[in-house]
């Protein structure tokens, strides 16, 4: 799968450098590269958009400067951080990762890949991305972007994710690799995939290296990387009821292993075949409270996605009881009575987090 000979192999490196010193985004994680700020710009910006990453980070870096107040801060705290950019495992094993490298390590990120790839929630690619743009040491990388630009300069067509392209694709990556500025490097074909050779429409008339693309002498840029079959849309239809005493709401907490672990929630849950969602919500709210809720009157439905999955979710104003006793939790570890100013205080999956965004709007 070689696209380029080894006497070419330097010109290919100073085009894609230069094209790169001269375009590069401004982020605030290149600012100092320090380790610690690339270790949580990489894990935000796994399946995000980076312009979004860098708002999220700035506001992280703030409210968490350095690893030892990761370790020490709520999870609260850590959560409603994250709030929005999902797969809140993420979240959580930054923490663990903070309080090991505070007890084993004196608080800095080591610069070992196998110590690295021992560390909760750290992969391959994150540990390759630490070792090279933290500290700058000769280590390759393949993220999708990366992949994408092999693919086409090498003209692969083959699915990438086969055993055989990927062993390639990392041949390539280590071959390839400028070790006398790894840091540079790296960026430069994340960020040249990024800008330049993008998933549809790659602007190849401002490619700084399409004589070295076999895709575009192949006239097969638009079909590389080889498609995968897309996964099918699946629908889900949940029903969450809005309880509320006085002026203050209901609110519940995740169980630490369900999907949205740790997150808070209004009580609810998923419709049963054939079921209405005002039906559904009287069902759950009796099922993970014991609290028999009565006269449910439609707030708003929201839709929201999560990997694979659509979710509609259908909210009810929903009556207690005259007397309501204490809730027996049987879906949540925690819950609380907060006003419409608290609500926003705590973390929430996108769906119930739009919800309070209305409500306050109200």
């Amino acid at each position: 799968m070689n696209f380029i000979c080894a006497t070419q192999q330097s010109n290919f490196q100073d085009l894609l450098l230069t094209w790169f010193h001269a375009h590069m985004r401004s982020l605030p994680w290149r600012e100092e590269y320090i380790p610690y700020h690339v270790w949580i710009s990489e894990i935000m910006g796994q399946q995000t958009q980076m312009e979004r990453v860098a708002d999220y980070f700035l506001r992280w870096i703030a409210r968490f400067p350095s690893v030892a107040a990761v370790a020490a801060a709520p999870e609260l705290d850590i959560l409603k951080a994250w709030e929005g950019l999902g797969y809140y495992s993420r979240a959580r094993n930054i923490q663990k990762t903070a309080q090991l490298l505070m007890e084993v390590y004196n608080g800095d990120v080591p610069a070992s890949h196998k110590e690295l790839l021992s560390l909760p929630g750290i992969g391959p690619y994150t540990a390759a991305a630490i070792l090279s743009i933290g500290f700058n040491l000769p280590w390759p990388l393949l993220d999708a972007n990366v992949e994408r630009v092999f693919s086409r300069l090498a003209d692969i067509d083959q699915p990438l994710k086969q055993k055989d392209t990927r062993k390639a694709l990392e041949n390539m990556a280590t071959e390839l690799l400028y070790r006398r500025d790894p840091r540079n490097w790296n960026q430069a074909l994340m960020e040249f995939g990024a800008l330049v050779c993008t998933p549809k429409n790659p602007h190849c008339a401002q490619c700084p290296v399409q004589p070295f693309c076999l895709a575009n002498k192949r006239d097969t840029v638009d079909w590389r990387p080889v498609p995968r079959e897309k996964k099918k849309i699946i629908d889900i239809t949940m029903a969450c009821g809005i309880l509320r005493r006085g002026n203050l709401f209901f609110i519940q907490q995740r169980l630490d292993d369900d999907i949205w672990g740790g997150l808070w929630e209004f009580p609810g849950g998923r419709l049963l075949e054939n079921e209405l969602p005002e039906q559904a919500v009287i069902r759950e709210v009796a099922e993970e409270t014991e609290w028999q809720v009565t006269n449910p009157v439609p707030f708003r439905s929201v839709v929201h996605y999560y990997t694979r999955y659509r979710v509609t979710l259908h909210s009810f104003w929903c009556q207690l009881p005259p007397t309501p006793v204490q809730p027996v939790l049987h879906a949540a570890k925690d819950a609380n009575w907060v006003t419409l100013e608290e609500l926003g205080e705590y973390p929430y999956p996108a769906g119930h987090r739009n919800l309070v965004q209305l409500l306050q709007r109200q």
